[in-house]
């Protein structure tokens, strides 16, 4: 059945025609032109106006165009372009090359023997204030705006992930599309494409996961996917749970302050457990906020809050 949205104009003079037919149809025997009444009614037929869209949804607008930093660098042997999403990024990558080129400026005024820490100033000195110090190489680097492919959506406020045939069925359409052409190796599951790789600018196997084609069941009302990646036994993303509970200001801001001067943060835990502000899975102890109904932890346990008392007790692991 073709559904038209009875608020749009479409919707509103589909229904306003059939209105108008019906009426012509308890008068055909009065009007001359009835055959022209049966012919539209087999047409009219094809739309369910009993159905109204639901209303239990939202609509998600396409996002807006993200930042890309472009790196051109060139010497005498290549010419080469990499992306990079933050500034920080493309000197740290372009560091790694001066600082493997670093005999070319060794000796030089102002230059010391070996290349400095900091990716920004071992750059200018290599290239000079002006990127002019080397005749015979050089680089640009700049910020550009990219459009992405993403897409308007429409996703119903109750998200729930795919139950398991679904996940099945999903897993046996899954295509592998091998890097040939220039182009990387590519698996697509249920329209999520994850690209796997051998990336020798930066010297790693890198892992990218596009979403701008995953299809709306997988989408929650905040526009993103729920993710999980691990790598050999280690949970190295999770954001599966859509909300986590909120730990108390001023536990965050001790925790915060421990961690930026290097400090341990298992006294702070286990104060604020013992203090009845957090409390531990007795699966697999992860130390979790006094709000959190179960266990937050990266692992799939998921235990409930034990009650008070009991969390007290034990060990600390730090979150």
């Amino acid at each position: 059945m073709i559904i038209p949205d009875p608020s749009s104009p479409m919707g509103e003079a589909v229904i306003s025609l059939h209105r108008e037919m019906a009426d012509l149809t308890a008068r055909r025997g009065d009007w001359p032109g009835a055959d022209a009444v049966t012919i539209l009614e087999s047409w009219l037929e094809q739309f369910d106006f009993t159905r109204l869209p639901d209303p239990a949804v939202v609509h998600l607008p396409p996002p807006p165009p993200g930042q890309v930093w472009v790196l051109r660098r060139w010497d005498r042997h290549e010419n080469g372009i990499a992306l990079f999403t933050d500034e920080d990024s493309a000197f740290h990558a372009l560091s790694g090359h001066v600082r493997q080129s670093w005999d070319n400026v060794t000796g030089e005024e102002g230059v010391p023997d070996e290349p400095p820490s900091d990716d920004r100033t071992a750059v200018e000195l290599y290239y000079g204030p002006e990127r002019d110090n080397r005749p015979d190489e050089g680089y640009s680097l700049y910020a550009d705006t990219i459009s992405r492919k993403g897409r308007p959506r429409v996703v119903p406020l109750d998200f729930h992930f795919p139950d398991v045939d679904a996940c099945e069925r999903a897993h046996r359409r899954a295509v592998f599309h091998p890097g040939t052409g220039g182009d990387l190796p590519c698996l697509m599951v249920d329209g999520v494409l994850v690209f796997a790789y051998l990336d020798h600018e930066v010297g790693a196997f890198r892992i990218s996961v596009d979403l701008d084609s995953a299809p709306d069941r997988l989408v929650r009302t905040d526009g993103t996917v729920p993710l999980r990646i691990e790598v050999e036994d280690t949970i190295v993303l999770d954001d599966c749970e859509a909300e986590r509970a909120p730990r108390p200001a001023l536990l965050d801001a001790l925790l915060g302050g421990a961690e930026a001067a290097g400090v341990s943060t298992e006294p702070i835990l286990a104060a604020a457990v013992a203090a009845g502000f957090m409390w531990r899975c007795l699966e697999c102890q992860w130390i979790n906020p006094r709000a959190a109904t179960c266990c937050e932890g990266p692992g799939l346990c998921r235990k409930p809050w034990p009650g008070p008392g009991v969390a007290a007790q034990g060990g600390v692991r730090e979150p």
